[in-house]
């Protein structure tokens, strides 16, 4: 081989080393709807806890954990131990919905977990993605109840297939998406910095609550019963809104009291995300269904109804799935289940969530750009505003999405991941692992605040 054969060789192996070589490789293969290389451009070779390196050898630290999905981390030790048993055991790795020894003990665990022990529950296996399991949610209720209407809320996020597009709030997604499924009507969600009434504080929820309970109550409210009400207890695209518990009791007593069944989106909030194992258990209520995918499969693709039995209306078939037998997720699940159970993490997260949040409201009195700091456990949300602008009449400045994206952009440069989501994306999020340390948030905080200044966020 002569010199320069082998310089161009090494610099051609080289290239492909580089992120931006990898990422115009993806842009290549790959359609146009792909969206997370557009906000973090890297190439990811490998990850530990709650960090990543990239092709390039930098590192970040991951306050994103696939969206929520990776609730012990990349890679925790235990969660591969799983994946080596199953592969060295035998068991397939495909069962449509045929039981083994496994799904039989990932089953009773979850189950385990639910209101009651799981007494009153059973599961249903659904395709991997949390929207399918909210496909299936829908289905059920309309199928009990023979009502067709569903009642959802602004904020809302519950997936892209069409049914849980139907459902969700945002708007963009539905452009030229014509004929979506009909009578889906959306109230108001509360929100504790931009209430959607005007009004904001105690006597926002209590109106909103009273909204609710008249649209059902009314004869001449326009709005025929519906089979279901469907809501995250905490939203997360929408921008990190916890449910106010006097308002989520609303919503469940009425619903109980007509017979129109309350589902609960578990799937981002779930399994010790927000300080207790579900979200809904803040306001102390059982939902008739419960949509549980991400951490439920312990890094891997599952998706799973907690579904009350007297509701269990379907025949047999009737809503299948090819990859609802998905062996290497019951056991990877199976083991992120009992370490968040056994370890007591939603203790823990609860406790790292309040004092994450006071750390991040003492830096919103130095930074006014941060208009909202709010979330609950370690799913928190910074909304950001343009405070050289006039303030409404609740004292809200504007949402600034620009800024909150230069700051995710700055953050990434130095090296940090976080999401954004809200109206416009003006709110950062940060859904890190559960098992992130303290010191890992001090390192956070340093980092954000240096991405905040490199963005042009001005201090007081």
């Amino acid at each position: 081989m002569t010199d320069k054969v082998r310089i161009d060789t090494l610099d051609a192996q080289s290239a492909k080393t580089t992120n931006e070589t990898y990422l115009a490789r993806q842009a290549e293969f790959e359609s146009n709807v792909r969206s997370y290389p557009r906000k973090l451009p890297f190439a990811i070779a490998k990850a530990q806890g709650a960090w990543i390196t990239d092709v390039e050898n930098n590192h970040y630290l991951d306050c994103l954990a696939g969206a929520g999905t990776l609730a012990l981390g990349h890679n925790h030790p235990d969660v591969l131990q799983s994946i080596q048993d199953v592969i060295t055991s035998g068991l397939p790795l495909h069962t449509l919905d045929l039981t083994t020894p496994l799904k039989d003990e990932f089953s009773a665990y979850l189950l385990s977990l639910l209101p009651g022990q799981g007494k009153e529950y059973c599961l249903q296996f659904c395709g991997p993605s949390g929207a399918d399991a909210v496909e299936a949610a829908i289905k059920v209720a309309k199928k009990h109840t023979g009502r067709s209407g569903i009642i959802s809320f602004s904020g809302g996020y519950h997936g892209m297939t069409h049914g849980a597009l139907s459902v969700t709030g945002n708007l963009s997604p539905k452009e030229a998406i014509h004929g979506l499924m009909p009578e889906v009507q959306f109230l108001p969600y509360p929100h504790e910095y931009r209430c959607p009434l005007g009004v904001g504080g105690e006597a926002g929820v209590a109106a909103l609550s009273y909204y609710f309970d008249n649209l059902i109550n009314d004869v001449e409210s326009g709005v025929r019963k519906p089979a279901a009400v469907i809501l995250e207890a905490v939203q997360g695209e929408g921008g990190v809104n916890p449910a106010p518990a006097a308002w989520l009791q609303r919503i469940r007593k009425v619903t109980q009291e007509h017979g129109i069944l309350l589902i609960i989106d578990e799937v981002q909030a779930g399994f010790s995300r927000t300080g207790k194992m579900f979200a809904f258990e803040h306001a102390g209520i059982e939902p008739d269904i419960i949509v549980m995918s991400k951490a439920v499969g312990g890094g891997l693709p599952l998706a799973v109804l907690g579904l009350k039995r007297e509701f269990d209306a379907w025949e047999p078939g009737h809503h299948t799935g090819t990859f609802r037998g998905n062996q290497l997720a019951m056991a990877t699940g199976l083991t992120t289940l009992k370490y968040l159970k056994d370890k007591k993490v939603a203790n823990k997260v609860a406790q790292q969530g309040e004092w994450l949040k006071d750390k991040l409201k003492q830096l919103q009195k130095r930074y006014p750009a941060i208009g909202h700091v709010r979330g609950l456990g370690l799913m928190l949300g910074l909304e950001i505003v343009k405070p050289g602008e006039a303030q409404d009449h609740m004292g809200c400045y504007p949402a600034d999405g620009a800024v909150s994206a230069l700051i995710q952009k700055k953050c990434f440069e130095h090296g940090l991941i976080l999401e954004r989501g809200g109206r416009g994306g003006c709110v950062l999020r940060l859904l890190p692992s559960l098992l992130i340390t303290d010191d890992e948030l001090e390192i956070f905080l340093s980092k954000f605040e240096q991405a905040l200044l490199a963005a042009g966020v001005k201090p007081v």
